[in-house]
């Protein structure tokens, strides 16, 4: 798929701004480099925002149906990932408003979690689908804005300051919630851990 190209958004060196540098074209990948380096970001980053699994295939297309249509609104290409991020955010958001008005999906379809495997052996499945399990279930102890910023930070390891802006919030509050997360995160933790050596 072609490269999306400034100009066939109606966008000219011209129209940038005095003193600022047109962004360059080839600064954006393609859509396809941008579909086979960003698939499992957005895959993961949807699972997070509450997208069951039975809906990943549909919200997922539906994502990148949406980046390939906008992408050329892009200003900042250096911000791609925070900006895919926020549309996987949006749609994900989309989804959940569907769901709790239809809510016919069921928990149980977690079975089917992240099947995009590199052909694990059985032992590397089990143990990844039980990491998983258990990441889930401390990130769900976790309320949605709290969640939100922990999992931009400590799992797609983006800056601080770059999750701030894509949550649209003060760089304090990020801080904040982000200290929050991580105490609450690692006590429930602690208590599975304990659950776990009881047993």
């Amino acid at each position: 798929m072609a490269e999306p190209s400034l100009e066939a958004a109606g966008h000219s060196e011209q129209d940038a701004p005095t003193g600022t540098p047109a962004p360059a074209h080839s600064a954006l990948p393609s859509f396809k480099e941008l579909y086979q380096r960003y698939f499992d970001f957005v895959w993961s980053s949807a699972r997070r925002l509450g997208v069951e699994p039975s809906a990943m295939d549909d919200t997922v297309q539906e994502v990148f149906i949406v980046i390939h249509s906008k992408l050329h609104t892009l200003e900042k290409p250096d911000a791609l990932r925070s900006w895919i991020y926020g549309v996987v955010r949006r749609t994900a958001s989309n989804h959940r408003r569907v769901q709790r008005a239809n809510p016919g999906a069921s928990a149980a379809a977690f079975v089917n979690e992240e099947a995009v495997s590199r052909e694990p052996t059985p032992l590397e499945q089990t143990e990844r689908n039980s990491e998983l399990s258990l990441l889930t279930s401390l990130l769900d102890e976790l309320d949605e804005p709290k969640r939100e910023i922990f999992s931009l930070v400590e799992l797609e390891e983006l800056p601080v300051p770059e999750a701030a802006e894509v949550l649209e919030i003060p760089l304090n509050t990020a801080y904040s919630r982000l200290r929050a997360a991580r105490q609450m995160f690692e006590a429930a933790l602690a208590r599975c851990e304990a659950r776990n050596k009881g047993m």
